[in-house]
């Protein structure tokens, strides 16, 4: 049989997105499954798809590709398929309206899942009648605006189904929608087993994730935060997700003074790492359509907290069995539901524990066996007693047959069973799908997990060194006069020894890349690739310079090097580990670039002055951290180098807050004390910027201020702080503000109001 989604950006990050590939992946098993993206926004989707799933962008919205449609004089001109609303905030046009168009006409599929409320509209009016056709509800009956609430309730009684992925939610269409001949249900969204290890639970870190948008109620998060901080400290809350809600986000969290407690992360593609790093999770909603996350973060064996909104959380979780349930709207009462997870670690291990059995109910193969009984009954109502003797190509059941049985030529089975027209194939409109690139060679990928020493271990895959030795290079980005120690000429290799893989045998089968390799997020299969090459990278082996390094596979037969894919990169280990030891001071840390291959970030200094807090407010500012790799002592300081000449340099004194520690030397100083520095005069534009140093003792050489270590590649874009008002030696005040470089450290930039 063969299905086919329509979804609006299969490129981009998002629940629909997530749990549309979930679906199609666990549907293909059985079943020939296309995934059709009105939009297409990136080279590669960012979450990957299945390889057996054929994908099929029909505009291209990339600038820079040689099938861009944004010239297009269609372009130009709204949609007239869609609700008003859908044109202006999803941007439909006459261009996306005839592509649709031209696939419906032309598509020989036997099933049409359309899965936002704008392709349901277009479904139900221009969808082929052989077909079956079925639309899904990704929010709730309520959570849509007026227009496009209408139009889909017009749509859906033009459907053979819909689905929404909660019981309550399909209630509520079922009694606002009385005497609809369309059939309503609920199918719960599927949630795939993860590749990351499960959590330890170790970590004091919160994890929440989702859009930044007002119905998520992430300021009440925070202000719930505020409380747990004043009892627990060295508890920190990361918040996962990009929105419109960024900028008022980043002022509540400076409100409550949190910028080193609240963390804004931004968008993640593979969360299950991050889970994996959590000892509690949280959803702060004020409602939500299902609870995707929900079913992430147990199957990571973390802890879940939940506002009990409607309609998904409640339907998940059982209060004090696999998780916890507050009132939505109360941030007292969010703080105490953390709060008691937080003060019992035994609690924490045992809602954990009992959230990866619920979970089970979600698997991808449950969800998809209830879609296909779905569409069983729905053709039997279309031809009574069509289904009797179908389970063959329906993928039901078929003894003696394989993983593909019961799969079929496209739309064969349904244009007999209906007495439609033969279609003419599904024409493919803009860019070629991922899955045509097969011819290409493969592309080697890396998997890599930092363990609990902050080793490196890099495991490597590649369909087209089957039985070659090969060896890891890694290739510094920048040229060796940009590093802070020398580096040497010749690029470090390290011998890459041959590992057979032991697989579960429910484990998925790996999908495939854009050129043709499998996709690295999920599992290696043994019918697919032969064997694994690992490497273990210590913090002294080989010796790496500060920097970014990129990695390759080189096969030693015939000198081939290819850059590596990034599979799963688990950090988890760098959470929990501290640095020791008199010096010098190496911190790496692997990750995935934003074009998807594997680098590490690696620091290597003499001495160094971590930066732990910086507390900040109206009139004050200060600096605590810990020193590695030098004493600190008489004269200690903290010292402010102006760029560019263009202001004087300053000192402020430091004072020791503890004894020597096996981690380091603790200090605290007050930046500023006193008064600033006096400012370059009113011609000079813009801001003054002072980098930070701490001089350990007098006359000693100063050692960068930065934070290095921990699990985040760029500071600059996670560590935020507000700008205070200090006063100024010209007795006017000035506004500062700290803030990261690109190398981690720290620095001061201070600007007179306007």
């Amino acid at each position: 049989m063969k299905i086919t989604f329509l979804l609006h950006n299969a490129y981009a990050i998002g629940g629909t997105v997530r749990s549309t590939l979930n679906l199609a992946g666990a549907l293909a098993a059985r079943h020939e499954v296309e995934i059709v993206s009105v939009l297409r926004t990136a080279e590669q989707p960012l979450l990957g798809v299945h390889g057996d799933v054929r994908l099929v962008p029909l505009v291209d919205e990339r600038p820079d590709s040689s099938a861009y449609d944004g010239g297009h004089e269609l372009m130009a001109r709204p949609s007239a398929l869609v609700p008003p609303t859908e044109v202006l905030a999803h941007r439909y046009t006459a261009l996306t309206d005839a592509r649709l168009r031209a696939f419906l006409d032309t598509t020989d599929t036997d099933v049409l899942v359309a899965t936002r409320p704008a392709l349901v509209v277009v479904l139900a009016e221009h969808g082929p009648r052989h077909a079956i056709r079925i639309g899904q509800e990704h929010l709730s009956y309520d959570n849509h605006v007026p227009g496009v609430r209408t139009a889909q309730n017009e749509a859906i009684a033009r459907l053979d189904a819909f689905v929404t992925v909660s019981a309550r939610d399909a209630a509520d269409h079922r009694r606002r929608l009385p005497g609809l001949r369309t059939r309503i249900t609920d199918i719960a969204n599927a949630a795939p087993r993860p590749r990351a290890e499960p959590s330890d639970l170790r970590a004091p870190l919160v994890v929440a994730a989702g859009r930044l948008v007002p119905v998520k109620r992430y300021d009440l998060l925070v202000e719930a935060f505020a409380k747990i901080v004043a009892e627990r400290p060295e508890w920190r809350l990361r918040i996962h997700g990009q929105g419109p809600e960024r900028a008022n986000l980043r002022a509540t969290v400076a409100a409550h003074g949190l910028g080193d407690h609240v963390f804004l992360m931004g968008p993640h593609t593979t969360l299950e790492t991050e889970w994996a790093k959590a000892s509690v999770a949280v959803v702060s909603s004020a409602w939500e359509s299902f609870g995707m996350t929900i079913l992430e973060a147990m199957h990571a064996g973390v802890p879940v907290v939940a506002t009990d909104c409607p309609h998904g959380p409640g339907e998940i979780i059982t209060d004090g069995s696999d998780g916890l349930l507050v009132p939505p709207g109360d941030p007292d009462a969010l703080a105490t539901g953390l709060l008691r997870l937080i003060n019992d670690p035994g609690l924490r291990h045992t809602l954990g524990t009992a959230g990866r059995a619920t979970v089970q109910r979600y698997e991808p193969a449950t969800i998809a066996d209830r879609y296909e009984r779905l569409i069983t009954e729905l053709l039997g109502a279309r031809r009574p007693g069509l289904v009797a003797g179908m389970g063959r190509w329906l993928g039901l059941a078929v003894p003696g047959q394989g993983r593909r049985a019961g799969r079929t030529a496209p739309g064969r089975w349904m244009r007999r069973a209906v007495g439609a027209v033969p279609g003419r194939g599904a024409r493919r409109v803009g860019a070629a799908p991922a899955t045509e690139s097969e011819h290409r060679p493969s592309r080697p990928w890396g998997d890599c997990r930092v363990d609990a020493r902050r080793d490196v271990r890099v495991s490597v895959g590649w369909t087209d060194a089957s039985g070659r030795d090969l060896v890891l290079v890694l290739r510094h980005r920048h040229g060796a006069d940009e590093l802070r120690v020398p580096l040497e000429r010749e690029a470090p290799r390290v011998p890459l020894e041959q590992e057979t893989p032991h697989l579960s045998a429910d484990a998925p089968l790996k999908p495939k890349a854009a050129d043709g390799a499998r996709n690295p997020s999920d599992r290696e299969s043994p019918d697919v690739t032969g064997d694994r090459w690992v490497a273990l990278l210590s913090q002294t082996r080989p010796p790496l310079a500060e920097g970014r390094w990129d990695l390759y596979a080189e096969r030693a037969g015939d000198g081939v090097r290819r850059r590596l894919r990034a599979g799963l990169v688990e950090q988890r280990g760098l959470l929990t580990s501290e640095f020791t030891g008199a010096g010098p001071v190496a911190w790496w840390i692997p990750y995935t670039t934003k074009d998807g291959y594997l680098a590490l970030r690696t620091f290597h200094r003499a001495a160094h002055a971590e930066v732990t807090a910086l507390p900040v407010g109206e009139g004050s500012s200060a600096v605590e951290g810990v020193l590695h790799g030098a004493e600190l002592g008489a004269g200690a300081a903290l010292v402010g180098v102006a760029r560019g000449g263009e202001a004087a340099d300053f000192e402020a004194p430091v004072e020791a807050t503890g004894g020597r520690l096996p981690e380091g030397h603790p200090f605290r100083g007050r930046l500023f004390h006193g008064r600033l520095p006096s400012l370059p005069g009113p011609t000079v534009p813009g801001k003054v910027i002072w980098d930070l140093f701490l001089r350990p003792v007098t006359d000693a050489e100063p050692v960068r201020l930065g934070r290095l270590f921990g699990d985040i590649v760029d500071r600059k874009d996670t560590d935020k702080y507000p700008e205070v008002t200090l006063p100024a030696r010209s007795g006017v005040s000035v506004r500062a503000r700290y803030f990261f470089t690109v190398t981690n450290d720290l620095a001061v930039s201070v600007s007179r109001p306007e």
